[in-house]
Order: C-alpha cells, then structure tokens, then sequence
C-alpha cells in the first residue's frame, strides 16, 4: 500500500490537510485526521506531502497524439508521457489520423497501440464522414468516448457537409456526438475576400478573421438546432467567441443533453499574441478577440462552458512556418494546461476548487466515466501533487512533446507538477518516469 501523507487535498469544492490510502489500482481510505499508527507500518511507501496540494487527474477530453500515421509529429508513448507530467492522466484521441478512424477496424487498432504504450488512460472518438453512419451505430458506448464530427474543414473526407448525412448522424445515432463547428461557405468567402487583398500570403493576424465569429456561431447554432430536433446527446468542442455562448444553457451537466467546451489556449491567450507568436498560435477555430476571451472565461464561470480541455495537437515547427493559408493549425499543451489554469488562479480569475471542478470531476461527470475524476474511497488512484511554491519556467530543454516546442516557451507558472499517480502507480516524480505502461482504457457508465 502507498499512503500520501497530510496533503492539501482539493476535492468536490472543499479544501482540506487529509492523507489517501492507496492499494492496489484504487483509492482505499481517505484520512481526515491523523493516520493510525497502524496503517503507517503497514506501507510500503509514505510519500510525505505536507504543503502539497493533492488533485484528482486531469481528464483531457481533446486530443491529436497523431498516432498511427502522423507520428513524425507525436505518438502515444511521447504525448502521453507529456500528459502525466502535466498531471493529466486521462486523454481522448480524436481520429484524424492515417488512416483516419472511421471504421471499427481502425478504432480497434488504435485501442491496441494505447494498451502497449499509453502512460494515461484513453479513450478514442470514432470519426463521422458522409456516409459512414453504419460504423458509427456499431460503436459502443461503454467503450467509445463519442462519435466526432467535423462540421468545419478537415483531413480527407471527414468534413461533414451533407445536410441528409448530418441529419441522419443527429438521429440514428444514441451516443455523445462531439462537434467541431466552423461554417466552412463563410471561411471560403473570407478566403477569397483576403486573397484579393494579400495574394496567398495573408497575414496571421487576419486568421481569427477568416475563421470568424460568424463561422463559428452559425456552424454552433447549426449543431444545436440539429441537436434540439433530434434530442440527440450533443458536445460542442472549442467555442471560442463570446457569441456563442447564447447557444447554451448554465443547467448542471447531470440536466443537459447540450454540453460545451472551453479550450486552455482560448482562455489564455488572444489576438493581441499573433504580433509576438505568429503562427504558433493558429489554431482552427482561431484565436479571437481580448472580450471574447474575457467571456469565455466568464461564461466557464457561469456554467455555460462545462469542462476545460487542451485540443492538443503537435505540428513540427517547420509545419507551423509561413501565414494564414500555409502554417499549420494547432499547438501542443497538454503538458501546462493544468498549470496554465492553476495560473490563472494566481491572477484572480479561478479558485483552486473551481480549477479541479472543470478539469476533473466535470469531464467525468460529462462523459459518464466509471471511477474516476474525484478523489473517493473505490475509486481508480488517478492523482496530481502540485506544489504551489515553487513556480516553474517553461524551457525548451523540459518540452516533453516530440515536436519540441511550446508557443508557452518562455512562461512562469506559480505552482510545479511534482507527482503524479496512474491507477495507483507512481508514473511520473520530480521529472522521473516510470518505466511501467499504467494506463488502461477508460469505462463509460452509460
């Protein structure tokens, strides 16, 4: 058994000095006073964590680990090392990949790889095309995160743009639907209008631009009426305007068939960055204005965006050079998106509590995922220890990712990543790894 002893456990919006049991893969004993003698003889390991916070894992419900096929740029084993030494020990892929995942086969193929080389636990999105509707029904949703749909630009043919295809998808079928929402006529119209003006190098500053707000919400508000019409169980990923957030309501996520999301990048960074980043903040939806910013912000506060996640999507620098039709879009986060939002806490902006809320129990509760996101006795052992004194300099020498790079480089957070537990195991200490795969796939309670 591994007892971490009189830590500041942060926890179902109470803050309390506790110390956890654990045996085995789960959470056996939660202590709220002082341990028993007995119990500390009985440990093989005692991690003293006085004036440690103690966090439930990050559960990431948005990735691009880029595996099979793109692993030039990420892989499993490198992402998901990346993850836990960021404290996030639960991740769903997306599936445009090569090949992409759009069928049962593929699905499978990648759950396998995971089970070889995953250091998180993971789940996997199957993939929507126009005409693939026969693989989606065959998902199962105890296993399978959600169906993703592209209803904006994409890899191949997974741009979903048939109005009887989407129709069908929203009713037939009977699992989370996670979109992702650009109207793809409105970004070719202010294509063209921009190359008349620039030629084929459009300046990155005009990509929240092309990408517009009204991409964004038209493409939104399609998803929702669909939704509404179908009842179908509906996930917005990414919202990244202000405007938006008309679309949704601030119900408890238990009440809701119509979720959303907000993204790190999205609440951390805005226009005002392309003068100092350039490209290495293009992300698709784009980066937009300082207020839409500040109201995605709010509206995580307010209940209207209900989980935080990273949209993690490594691109090699060489991918990310040139302007708004040529660089790349996406960026790699997941290994300070925890400490990017415990920042944000420093500023004012968050509570602790609130941080643990939308980046742990908040995606379990959303996702309906068996034993974890809280940390309770019975519960799968997924747990962050952060020190909230000693702040930490992103470098390139300490980027994880395969890509090698961060457009955070540069960047102080107040609180370090010190530890973090994956199913009970020790995977990553001060900047050590295990050398155990700890993770296993994620159950759905549906």
């Amino acid at each position: 058994m591994i007892l971490i002893h009189r830590a500041t456990i942060i926890n179902e919006g109470k803050t309390f000095e506790g110390s956890v049991l654990i045996e085995g893969e789960k959470i056996k004993k939660i202590f709220y006073d002082e341990v028993p003698k007995n119990v500390l003889a009985t440990c093989r390991d005692v991690v003293e964590a006085s004036g440690l916070y103690l966090l439930p894992g990050v559960i990431d419900d948005q990735v691009h680990f880029r595996e099979p096929g793109l692993t030039h740029k990420g892989d499993i084993e490198t992402e998901s090392r990346a993850a836990v030494a960021g404290g996030v020990t639960s991740f769903m892929d997306m599936p445009n990949t090569k090949p992409q995942t759009i069928t049962i086969a593929a699905l499978e193929a990648k759950f396998d790889i995971a089970a070889q080389k995953s250091m998180a636990n993971y789940s996997f999105y199957l993939g929507a095309t126009n005409d693939n509707i026969d693989e989606l029904k065959k998902a199962d949703p105890k296993k399978v995160c959600g169906i993703k749909v592209f209803m904006g630009a994409s890899t191949g043919n997974m741009l979903v743009d048939n109005m009887r295809s989407l129709q069908r998808i929203f009713a037939e079928v009977d699992m989370l639907i996670a979109t992702h929402c650009e109207k793809e006529e409105i970004i070719r119209h202010n294509v063209e209008v921009f190359k008349k003006r620039f030629g084929e190098n459009i300046p990155i500053k005009y990509h929240p631009s092309i990408r517009s707000e009204e991409a964004c919400y038209q493409s939104s508000a399609q998803a929702v009426e669909l939704a509404d019409k179908y009842g179908s169980r509906l996930h917005v990923l990414h919202l990244s305007t202000g405007k938006e957030l008309s679309l949704f309501d601030n119900r408890p996520i238990e009440d809701k068939k119509i979720t959303a999301e907000a993204c790190v990048h999205h609440l951390w960074f805005s226009d005002a960055d392309y003068e100092r980043l350039g490209s290495r903040i293009k992300w698709n939806p784009a980066i937009k204005t300082r207020d839409d910013r500040e109201a995605l912000r709010a509206g995580l506060k307010s209940g209207k965006l209900d989980i935080v996640a990273t949209d993690h999507a490594p691109h090699l620098l060489a991918e990310k050079e040139g302007d708004c039709l040529q660089a790349a879009s996406g960026g790699p986060l997941i290994q300070h998106s925890l400490q990017m939002m415990l920042e944000l806490v420093n500023q004012g902006v968050y509570t602790h509590e609130f941080v643990v809320e939308k980046m742990c129990h908040a995606p379990a509760k959303l996702f309906k995922i068996k034993g974890r996101g809280y940390i309770r006795e019975g519960y799968y052992a997924d747990l962050v220890l952060v020190n909230p004194r000693k702040s930490y300099k992103v470098a390139t020498s300490t980027i994880l990712y395969k890509c090698g790079w961060s457009p955070l480089e540069g960047e102080e957070f107040s609180h370090t990543i010190e530890k973090t537990f994956i199913n009970g195991r020790l995977v990553f200490d001060g900047g050590t790894f295990s050398s155990e795969i700890a993770g296993k796939p994620l159950e759905f309670d549906r």
